[in-house]
């Protein structure tokens, strides 16, 4: 155990003496109390402020300063004072109950092209968010701290969460050459640091609203709605997702058989879109409901 020698030394301020130790009195930080139930983490600074003219009490990490009332004279007290802080250390009891540091989560991200070149998808190992969640600019994403962080830089149009990864499609006014590292760094360092996401999200947490929604969604449609959505969710979203977009169904005309869906993420604007819903999209539902389903149409692409 470290034993303390404390020197007293004069501050620019008559009413402030500085008391310098000769070991760390605190692990890091520096610490101000204004009186003693504002120095409830310091049995030091509480056992100080017993002194009647002691004002405010700053501890650092090799030093205490003192800011006392005019009542008394530094000259009558300092000595006393001093007496009073090397013992008190020396007894081995801490200056700061400091609170442990929270330990960041390891976070990785890794970006990854789509079919669509103006979107890449950033990829992080642990979860993001429970559903998707597409914001067109930065008035959309209000309800979203990482979205409306990532529109802040001027060469981002659209931001899409699903699960995992964040898809970012840009203006054309860069190569992702340029602007891919800087991204995927403030994603990585954004998750890092444990803030929120998306605050609708953290209120659902997967579950209760979110869940109502889906299943209030099927009740509304018709069989054979029900019957393209399950055939769209198990044969189609997971190699749309995998390359960063979402296609969710918007409609179904009977009479005309034609099924309309609506392109999120990397999906939307793809080049490749049309080629997808035509011979990938349409023909596997041609193939599960024969007879009932002659087209499929985007809404937004």
């Amino acid at each position: 155990m470290s034993q303390f020698n404390i020197e007293i030394s004069r501050t620019s301020n008559p009413d402030i003496l500085k008391f310098n130790a000769d070991s760390f009195i605190t692990q890091s930080s520096s610490h101000e109390f204004k009186n003693i139930d504002d120095a409830k983490s310091s049995p030091l600074a509480q056992e100080l402020f017993y002194l009647p003219f002691v004002k405010t009490v700053y501890i650092s990490q090799n030093f205490i300063a003192i800011e006392k009332f005019d009542i008394v004279a530094w000259e009558d007290v300092q000595e006393e004072v001093a007496n009073s802080i090397s013992e008190y250390l020396n007894s081995g009891k801490p200056a700061v109950v400091e609170a442990p540091i929270a330990k960041k989560s390891p976070t990785t991200v890794y970006a990854e092209s789509t079919p669509n070149p103006s979107v890449m998808k950033f990829v992080a190992n642990k979860t993001l968010v429970s559903k998707a969640y597409e914001y067109k600019d930065s008035y959309e994403a209000v309800q979203s701290p990482l979205a409306t962080a990532l529109f802040n830089f001027p060469f981002v149009k659209e931001v899409f969460f699903n699960t995992n990864h964040v898809s970012v499609m840009k203006f054309d006014v860069v190569d992702w050459a340029e602007i891919t590292m800087e991204i995927r760094e403030f994603i990585r360092k954004f998750l890092e640091d444990g803030k929120t996401i998306n605050k609708e999200d953290l209120n659902n947490n997967g579950s209760g609203d979110s869940f109502s929604a889906v299943n209030n969604a099927k009740k509304n449609r018709s069989e054979i709605e029900n019957k393209i959505n399950d055939i769209l969710v198990e044969y189609v979203e997971p190699a749309v997702a995998k390359d960063g977009g979402q296609i969710v169904l918007d409609s179904f005309n009977k009479e005309t058989k034609t099924v309309k869906v609506m392109l999120k993420g990397a999906c939307s604007g793809c080049p490749s879109s049309t080629v997808t819903l035509k011979n990938g999209i349409e023909t596997i539902l041609k193939q599960m409901l024969p007879e009932q389903i002659e087209s499929v149409e985007a809404i937004n692409g």
